[in-house]
């Protein structure tokens, strides 16, 4: 009986974290990500964020992925144990300050402020390899076509 109540909660618990998660429609997300200044941040624009995010998650807010080194990625923009959040398992930097598990929800605030981080070091978007192979030096014009927003097209990438 014990048992039988102890999957019940587990189930429980399984379906409220689903429920908070969200697959972002593309304009969705660029909206938000406009609102959150992403921007112009650092020379890139929201086509930039856009193109790395659908390569790294499908938009996915609750997409997690596991490397052969040990660690794993986290949310929409897939951020590392080992270096950006603490998952309780991987050694860790934790250069954002937080928990793994809060970048697998729809709230998308502490998922921006940590890729802001990121964007801000030393490699900037490079960082992720998949916006290197996908996005960095092709036209992106197509990921904001429909959504009815203004973007600030800088050419020039700033990585300080």
């Amino acid at each position: 009986m014990e048992t039988r109540g102890t999957v019940v909660v587990i189930l429980a618990i399984l379906m409220v974290a689903t429920v908070d998660a969200k697959i972002y429609g593309r304009c969705e997300l660029a909206v938000k990500l406009d609102k959150a200044g992403l921007n112009g941040f650092k020379g890139y624009t929201i086509a930039d964020w856009l193109c790395m995010a659908h390569y790294e998650s499908g938009f996915d807010s609750s997409f997690m992925d596991h490397n052969p080194d040990g660690s794993s990625e986290y949310g929409i923009f897939q951020l590392n144990s080992a270096w950006w959040c603490d998952n309780g398992v991987t050694p860790t930097w934790n250069l954002c300050h937080m928990n793994c598990r809060d970048l697998l929800n729809r709230h998308l605030l502490d998922d921006i402020l940590c890729a802001r981080q990121v964007v801000s070091s030393k490699k900037g978007m490079a960082a992720w390899d998949s916006w290197t192979q996908h996005c960095d030096g092709h036209d992106l014009s197509e990921w904001l076509k429909g959504c009815n927003m203004r973007v600030k097209i800088d050419s020039k990438k700033v990585n300080s």
